[in-house]
Formats: C-alpha cells, sequence, structure tokens
C-alpha cells in the first residue's frame, strides 16, 4: 500500500508484496461500501507492521465451528486466522493467512520468498512442525535441513507435509 494524499495509508515495507487498484470509475459502488481480501503469509508480523504504521487493525481471531473466536486459529490451519481493517473511505478489508494453498491454486514449479519476513515465518513453521516430527519418531533428525526443505517447499506448492 502507498501513502494517499491525507496520509492515512502509509507504505508497508515488511507486508508481502500484493497489488491493490484505487482509483475513479473502477466501480459505481459507494465509499465506504467496499469488501476486500488480502492474503498474508504470517497475520501477526502484518497486523504488526500495518499497527507501526498507524492503521487500526482489529485483533486476531479465526473461525469456530460457531463463528469467529479471538486469537489465532489453535492449529495455525491455513485460511482459517485473520483480521480486519478498514480504509480511510471506510471500506472493510479482511486479513487471512494462507500459509499452504489448497492443490492447483499454486504453480508446482520454481519457489520463493517475497521478503525476508516471509521466509522468517516459513523457517519459523517448518521448526514447529519438525519438532512435532521429532517427537514423532523419538529422536533428533540429524537430516533436519533436508525436512525443513521439503516441508518449505511443500507448503508453498500444495503438496503432502514431509513424514
Amino acid at each position: 500500500m502507498h501513502q494517499r494524499d491525507d496520509g492515512a495509508l502509509h507504505h508497508l515495507r515488511e507486508v508481502p508484496a500484493c497489488s491493490v487498484q484505487f482509483g475513479t470509475d473502477l466501480t459505481s459502488s459507494a465509499p465506504g461500501s467496499g469488501k476486500g481480501c488480502l492474503i498474508v503469509s504470517d497475520i501477526e508480523a502484518a497486523r504488526t507492521a500495518m499497527v507501526g504504521a498507524g492503521i487500526e487493525v482489529s485483533a486476531v481471531f479465526h473461525l469456530g465451528p460457531d463463528g469467529p473466536v479471538e486469537g489465532l486459529d489453535p492449529e495455525r490451519r491455513s485460511y482459517f486466522s485473520r483480521a480486519t481493517f478498514a480504509d480511510p473511505d471506510g471500506n472493510t478489508w479482511l486479513l487471512q493467512e494462507v500459509t499452504t494453498r489448497l492443490p492447483g491454486r499454486v504453480d508446482p514449479g520454481p519457489t520463493s520468498f517475497g521478503s525476508t519476513t516471509d521466509l522468517a515465518s516459513a523457517l519459523r513453521r517448518a521448526a514447529a512442525a519438525h519438532g512435532e516430527h521429532e517427537k514423532r519418531i523419538g529422536q533428533e533428525d540429524p537430516d533436519w535441513p533436508d525436512w525443513y526443505a521439503q516441508y518449505m517447499v511443500g507448503e508453498q506448492t500444495g503438496a503432502e507435509p514431509p513424514e
């Protein structure tokens, strides 16, 4: 996002790249009636960066069986953790954390990370998952770099995580 003339939106360097189109004659909708969704790989980092830039963002919440529940999804499932904010025109935006794309939604070819924040978040998720892997196998995994690499590439391409 880039700063508007009124200074309400600031450039957010640490939020993963996205493209949002603004301008006149793009829609006949009245200001404040729009609803949008922005996908982020780490909702906590995105929210922190936005709050640090002066944007009011709701607390993170997740979808429970009976509706929204405050806090991150306990299993940290992709698509479940969210937050909301409004732009200066009053349009509502949903931030949604997506760490593993559904099959068929990404090119299974080359993988990459758009920023150091994205890479660090992927490493944290891999570390947490690897800790569970070591508990399952009952010992330290000397091949952890290979496991991390397979996990991180699989996360981006929608492949099954390593066992």
